[in-house]
Formats: structure tokens, sequence, C-alpha cells
């Protein structure tokens, strides 16, 4: 399977939620099976910011949605301005989201690339 650019684009993030997948702040659940990555370009926060990633899935198509990884983002990110989510095997009901814990509205450009 060639690698691909499921979902991509920019969004003004503030403290609500934000599904980057469906572009909105009600949480989706993609059934779209592989190996994902997920990149953030974060070059625009200050050291007055903190923002925060959740990857969510299912343990079984069953299951509820549950938070499976998150990473905190404080501070102007100099030294590794874009991130990038190891790898992770998804199927089940899984989405990324990001918001703003405090500081300012930002604009941050994003993608999750299917690798498999």
């Amino acid at each position: 399977m060639a690698i691909t650019e499921l979902y991509s684009g920019s969004a003004s993030i503030s403290t609500t939620e934000y599904d980057l997948p469906s572009a909105s702040t009600t949480l989706s659940s993609i059934t779209t099976d592989g190996i994902f990555q997920v990149f953030l370009d974060l070059n625009a926060l200050t050291s007055t910011e903190e923002y925060q990633l959740k990857l969510y899935e299912k343990c079984r198509s069953t299951s509820t949605q549950r938070v499976i990884q998150q990473v905190i983002f404080s501070g102007a990110q100099t030294t590794e301005p874009l991130y990038v989510v190891p790898g992770l095997l998804l199927m089940n009901g899984w989405t990324v989201t990001l918001k703003k814990n405090f500081g300012t509205d930002r604009t941050i450009d994003w993608s999750i690339r299917q690798v498999a």
C-alpha cells in the first residue's frame, strides 16, 4: 500500500477540543484501518501557551472510544516545532484532537498520514 495523506488541514485551535479528521468540535469515530502518523506544525506557539493532543481508539469495535495517547506542548517549540506521533495501528473507531489549555488561539497546520 502506498503512503497517503488521509486528512490534512489548518485550524485555529481554542479551548474546545477540536477533532482534526472531521474539522469540527464533534468527536468522530473513524474505522479506516491501518498504521497512521500525525504531524503537527507547532512553530506558532509562544512561551505563554500550552496545547494538548489526544488520540482516541476503541479496543474492540463494540467498545467505548477512549484516550490511548496524550501529549502536552508547553511554551515555544523552538527545538522541534514539527511534532510527529510514532506510527499507531488503528482500526475500530479512532480520532485525533487538539485543544488549547491556556494562552492565545493559534492556527496549527496538521496532517494525518496512512503508512500501511
